[in-house]
């Protein structure tokens, strides 16, 4: 396999600047697409080379992989990375890149189409010994089918689009009466989701978590577990806050379910980064859920604990160089959270809050990362997924990194939009979230009884206004003051005392 010397970055936001990062780092020339509406976006404005590949709507723009590929031969590149979401599970893409002499920063597009078919995965994995939740190994043909399943099972089941990912295409059955509806509905939301209705059945588990394993493989036949993720904390079936490890997974169930993922990979021949997802019932055992073929969100998690970066091994394997020693991770290093920030409204049904940041100051200090696509000025399209930036810390264990994460978050300020760190706030105040007592739907039934409310406080953003009032009180009073012997400044007295009262201040 040829070198990698250009690479041209089939995506955008905060995941299209971390690629940008480990080019740089390796000294590689970078290149990237963007649509019109993200002209001035912050990847376009680090790499080498942006090219306008068309219009807002992404089917117009990061989903054209006919246009992307022609661009990437047209500028000299030699590989193309899709980051995640948008092309990157795309086996067609995949294959597309390949056969026009490109190098595909993931893995084979048959090891995507393998696992892009949950019901297809799902056989495969019962193939390799790897767990399986009880359910149908075939797409459920009609109702009848269905309804059949669903009795050998045993109520409550899961219908799911084959397809599917996100939550779309999901629906849980607590009965016969209600399998029907739910029926009918899935087919129609997986169709509309992804063009294709088919839909399987599996057994519905109680309040589990959601854990993953990265796994890594390169050319050469070797595969290896890099350690679990806790990912339990979702709203509505998405991911907001990812830890590693678990502060459920010993070392005996961290080498079986890392064992599990490795010959989850290799059944279907993976080569470079890839995650094999969990369900961990309460009573300790795993099942499958489904292999991401490619890199994760919540990847700097891992990299934090194990020391690596998972992009620039990505690239090196890519190229077909072999994983080395670094690999050999005999335990997490520390412990790393990561949480996702979005711009919307946690407390008013996740209201999505496109805008121009009029306002922003990152975290700083020992142990805290910051992936971000955006910057002060910034506007955040209608057009794309609300996620700004991930703030990522770490800390020789669970309790320093809460630590260091309610620092963090107390420092960040972001103006202009709405966003859901308020929530993040009240989670780190939380004893539950603080012990580790959570599961997939723990984030979403405290919401819904208002048990994470947000938290009380003066807001940052009202605090120009504060400092206008107290201004106009100190230059009122000035000389009032300097005629009994002189004064304290007002705004000093006041800071003081809102110390000395324990005052929050949020935003």
């Amino acid at each position: 396999m040829r070198p990698i010397r250009k690479v041209l970055i089939a995506n955008r936001g905060e995941i299209a600047v971390r690629v940008l990062r480990g080019l740089h780092d390796l000294g590689l020339e970078s290149a990237v697409v963007y649509s019109e509406a993200d002209r001035d976006s912050w990847p376009v404005l680090l790499a080498d080379e942006a090219h306008c590949i068309g219009p807002a709507p992404s089917r117009e723009s990061y989903l054209r992989g006919e246009a992307i590929v022609d661009l990437a031969l047209a500028i000299g590149a030699d590989a193309v990375h899709p980051g995640f979401g948008f092309l990157s599970e795309n086996a067609a893409f995949a294959a597309r890149c390949r056969d026009a002499g490109l190098v595909f920063v993931g893995p084979p597009p048959e090891a995507i189409a393998a696992m892009g078919s949950k019901i297809e995965a799902r056989r495969l994995m019962r193939a390799a010994g790897v767990p399986v939740v009880p359910g149908t190994e075939e797409p459920l043909a009609d109702l009848e089918a269905a309804s059949r399943v669903a009795a050998e099972v045993g109520y409550p089941v899961m219908l799911k689009a084959s397809a599917g990912g996100g939550g779309k295409g999901m629906r849980r059955v607590a009965s016969a009466a209600d399998l029907a509806e739910a029926f009918r509905s899935a087919r129609s939301e997986a169709t509309a989701s992804f063009g294709d209705d088919s839909v399987y059945l599996e057994k519905f588990l109680d309040r589990p978590r959601h854990v993953e394993i990265q796994v890594f493989a390169d050319a050469h036949g070797r595969t290896v577990s890099l350690g679990e993720r806790e990912c339990s904390l979702q709203r509505r079936q998405q991911k907001v806050v990812e830890e590693s490890p678990s502060p459920v997974v010993d070392a005996d169930l961290r080498a079986r379910m890392g064992a599990a993922a490795v010959r989850a990979a290799e059944a279907v021949g993976y080569v470079n980064a890839g995650t094999v997802e969990f369900m961990l019932a309460p009573d300790g055992q795993f099942y499958f859920l489904e292999m991401n073929t490619r890199l994760q969100v919540e990847h700097p998690v891992t990299e934090l604990v194990t020391g690596l970066d998972l992009v620039v091994a990505q690239l090196r394997v890519a190229q077909g160089e072999a994983l080395g020693p670094e690999f050999d991770i005999p335990a997490p290093r520390g412990h790393a959270i990561e949480v996702r920030l979005y711009a919307e409204d946690p407390y008013h049904k996740y209201a999505p809050s496109p805008g121009r940041i009029s306002r922003l100051r990152w975290p700083h200090g020992p142990g805290v990362r910051v992936d971000a696509g955006i910057y002060e000025g910034a506007t955040v399209s209608i057009h794309y997924d609300p996620m700004l930036a991930k703030l990522i810390v770490w800390g020789v264990d669970r309790e320093q990194a809460l630590a260091r994460l309610e620092r963090a978050l107390g420092e960040l300020r972001i103006e202009g939009i709405a966003t859901n760190v308020p929530l993040f706030r009240a989670l780190v105040a939380d004893e539950e979230f603080r012990a580790g007592r959570f599961d997939i739907t723990w984030l979403d039934r405290r919401l819904g009884a208002g048990e994470l409310a947000r938290p009380a406080g003066t807001r940052l953003a009202d605090l120009p206004l504060v400092a206008a009032a107290i201004a106009h009180h100190a230059a009122t009073h000035s000389a009032a003051a300097g005629e009994q012997g002189g004064h304290r400044p007002i705004w000093r007295l006041a800071s003081r005392r809102a110390a000395l009262r324990g005052t929050t201040w949020s935003w």
